[in-house]
């Protein structure tokens, strides 16, 4: 028995601003600082292969001076609308009915929330009040695999169970004003908010591609690479410069022997869903794989459109490929990096 992705959906905040839209702004915002950083910050966003980003707040809300509490209300109050539009949207998608989920997974590392999401849709949405619950609040952009694997490992051992795996990601809420390091910059540069529900089963009659093999892969003496920092201000962003070097130098080891202990090669892959982190991370990756002639295009354009929304990204560009509607036997390999420092895959098959 397999546990198999029925759907995938999407959704988007209200607000929404284009690069070029976003370097005027930049001027009011670094007004006093030297004229070569504000140069160089302008470079960044510019070449940030990010043409749009989508936001909870007004571009100028964004820009302008609040308290964390104040911007963390306005994360709670937004993720719970977004949160149960998406899963409606999921739900309807699947022609499930919400009774019909035994199994909520939240996904969230943008903000700070208790009772978690999944409390409030269990309201909203009227779902059962013997459904199972899990928040994972501390992962990153790696969290959207690790709710999938979650949820795959609980279906495995419960036949005839569904499960909703919701990530809901506000990284502009997080946006530090006062903070003009080059992690701030970049994170500034490259990350939207945004919604995503994936549902999962382990009915014999619901299809989708089912998962084969799922795994994590944790790197040693790695936690400072990646993170946030809470501070008076809020969730300070951690971003090392050497994540794409740290990436490229474990790449063998996190791929091969996972896929060889399938009697896979990447060669026999068909889809690469991997999460588009950033620019850098992309042209790493993208370098990579190229070796084996394979390209991450959803990847790349799933950058474009939206930017990276953390745990969200990845399933935005699973619905990509899922609503392609890949042959049957067509393989596809799901792969994310986040905090601590870890990578995670998981391994369909149509």
């Amino acid at each position: 028995m397999n546990v198999k992705i029925v759907t995938v959906a999407k959704q988007l905040p209200k607000y929404s601003c284009s690069t070029t839209d976003v370097i005027p702004m930049l001027d009011t915002w670094l007004d006093g600082q030297d004229i070569r950083f504000i140069k160089k910050v302008k470079k960044i966003f510019e070449g940030a292969a990010v043409n749009r980003r989508y936001s909870i707040l007004d571009p100028v809300e964004v820009f302008t001076a609040t308290s964390f509490e104040e911007k963390n209300n306005i994360y709670c109050r937004e993720a719970i609308i977004l949160g149960e539009q998406v899963l409606e949207k999921a739900l309807s998608k699947a022609g499930w009915e919400p009774q019909s989920l035994d199994y909520i997974i939240t996904v969230s590392c943008t903000g700070i929330m208790i009772p978690s999401l999944d409390a409030y849709l269990i309201n909203k949405m009227n779902l059962r009040q013997d459904i199972v619950r899990l928040p994972v609040t501390e992962m990153g952009c790696v969290a959207g695999i690790s709710g999938i694997i979650y949820a795959e490992n609980f279906l495995k051992s419960n036949p005839g169970k569904r499960a909703a795996v919701i990530a809901v990601e506000a990284p502009t809420a997080t946006f530090q004003l006062d903070d003009f390091s080059m992690p701030n910059m970049v994170s500034a540069a490259i990350f939207g908010d945004g919604a995503a529900c994936c549902l999962l089963s382990s009915y014999e009659d619901d299809q989708g591609p089912a998962i084969l093999d799922e795994q994590m892969y944790h790197f040693y003496d790695a936690e400072h690479i990646m993170g946030f920092k809470l501070t008076n201000g809020g969730l300070q962003m951690i971003l090392d410069i050497g994540v794409p070097d740290t990436i490229a130098e474990h790449f063998g080891t996190i791929i091969h022997p996972f896929l060889q202990k399938n009697n896979l090669g990447i060669q026999d892959i068909n889809h690469m869903i991997f999460h588009p982190g950033g620019k850098k991370i992309v042209l790493t990756v993208e370098k990579l794989f190229s070796e084996f002639e394979k390209n991450i295009d959803d990847t790349k354009e799933v950058l474009l459109q939206y930017g990276n929304m953390s745990s969200a990204t990845v399933l935005y560009v699973l619905e990509r490929v899922m609503d392609r509607q890949p042959q049957p036997g067509e393989l596809g390999l799901m792969l994310s990096f986040g905090p601590g420092f870890s990578a995670q895959r998981v391994l369909l098959q149509w």
